[in-house]
This record gives C-alpha cells, structure tokens and sequence, in this order.
C-alpha cells in the first residue's frame, strides 16, 4: 500500500512538473532553433540569430518592452491611488455595504474580457483616448482593480487596531498614526499588490489591442504578431523575456503575502 502510494505520488508530481516546464522547454528549444522541419523532432541546427534579430532596433522589442514597463509602472500608480483609501475604508472602517463594494470591484473579471474590452474601446473612441497612452493605462487599471482593491482591503484590515490605539494614546494625530503605524504595517501586502498589478499589466493583450492599436505596441502584441506570422523562434523568445519578470516577482510575493493577510480577504 505505501509502495503504492508513493508511486502514484511520483507519478502526479512527473505530471504537474511536465505540465510546468514543458512549455518552457518547448519556447527555450523554439528560441535556438535556426531551422526545424517536419518530420524533424527536434531543430536540424541551433544559434541564437533570432535573439539577435528580437533586439536589434529594426525589431521594435526594446520600444515595445520600454512601452510595456512604463504602461505598467502607471498602472500600478493609478490602482495604488485608489485602492489605499478604498482599502483603508473597506478593511478598517464599518462601511455600509461593504461587501456589495468589494464585488463591484470584481465586475469586469465577471464577463468575457473581449466584451469588456469592446465596450471599453467604444466609450474610449468618443473620449479620444483610442491609441494613446492615457487610454491603455486607464483600461489596464480597471483589471488591476479587483486585485489591487482586495489585496490592500486585506494588508489593513490585517492589522492590529491596538498598536494604533497605543500611538494615538501617546498623543499621536489621525495622520501620524496612518504615517507610521498603520502604513508601514500594510506596506508587505500593498506591496504585493503593486506586484500583481504590474505583472497583470505587463502581460495584458485585450484591453491593449482594442485601445493601444495600432499606435501603441506593447510584448504581448509583439508576441501575437510574430504567432500569428508562424515566426514562433520570435513568438518564444518574446514569452521567454515576459517570462523572467513574473517568475522574478511572484517569489518576491511569496515572501511578502503571508497566511495571515490572505485569510482577511472577503471578511
């Protein structure tokens, strides 16, 4: 019986590594391979002359990546500006409706993104904001929303009101006490959402294609592009780098999203 189960758990741990690494073994051969044809099961030759060809200027990787990090880096500050003081007031404080709010926030993960993005790009075309920075930053930060808003509802309702107590009992003002208590102690899971955001942006194609195009390109358009044009040597090399962030900050999430924050969410 132990043989037994320590087979099949072998086994399912052989399946979730191949579903894993996999694919990324697949783009890492796809991103060296010079020529690979069928029947071939693996490239007739290796190089790395489409790496060389993803960054050289005619390319536009390095525009699109530049663009992709500064859509990014605004996003995360237009949902910060938001989600600190819904946070503050739908973790600390006795809002009426609280939760009604929390679930107005996860309404556009509620239909079909195309749709939503559809919708978004018609309002945004009687805006003026159809292929211009403004307009992408705007759409990417109503996604970030439903995590940036959670999260932060979370990291404050996670801490202690005693230590707050304690500051304003030693003469502390309102804002004192949100400065150096309240802030500092939600700073890990405001953190991690500035993260979730950034990485939820960096890697977003919809809202991006039915605002940004064609005057805003961004790595995921690129990566489109290229699999659409059966380049897939680009197509992989493209993942590849969009691949290095998310791995980079997820293990910096991990650190900072404990347990304790994540049992908050929805209470």
């Amino acid at each position: 019986m132990s043989l037994l189960r320590s087979t099949l758990t072998a086994i399912l741990l052989a399946l979730l590594a191949f579903a894993i690494f996999g694919p990324i073994t697949n783009m890492l051969i796809w991103s060296l391979a010079e020529t690979w044809y069928y029947p071939a099961k693996l490239p007739q030759t290796y190089g790395f002359s489409f790496w060389e060809r993803v960054f050289r200027p005619q390319g536009n990787a390095i525009e699109a990546l530049w663009s992709s990090v500064l859509i990014a880096l605004f996003t995360v500050l237009a949902s910060l500006a938001v989600a600190i003081p819904a946070g503050l007031a739908l973790g600390r404080g006795s809002l009426p409706w609280r939760t009604l709010f929390l679930l107005i926030f996860l309404l556009p993960q509620a239909f079909p993104s195309i749709a939503v993005h559809m919708n978004i790009a018609r309002i945004f075309y009687g805006l003026g904001l159809n292929g211009t920075y403004l307009g992408v930053v705007l759409v990417h930060t109503i996604q970030g929303l439903v995590f940036s808003v959670w999260i932060a509802t979370a990291a404050f309702a996670a801490i202690d009101r005693k230590l707050e107590e304690a500051a304003a009992n030693m003469g502390a003002s309102p804002f004192t006490v949100f400065k150096t208590v309240t802030l500092p102690l939600a700073l890990p899971g405001l953190m991690a959402s500035a993260i979730f955001v950034f990485l939820i942006s960096l890697d977003e194609f919809t809202g991006t294609y039915f605002v940004g195009v064609p005057d805003i390109t961004t790595m995921p358009l690129l990566l489109f592009t290229a699999s659409m044009e059966g380049n897939y040597q680009i197509a992989s090399i493209t993942a590849l780098i969009l691949l290095v962030p998310s791995v980079g900050f997820m293990l910096f999430i991990e650190r900072f999203l404990k347990s304790d924050v994540l049992a908050k969410v929805g209470s």
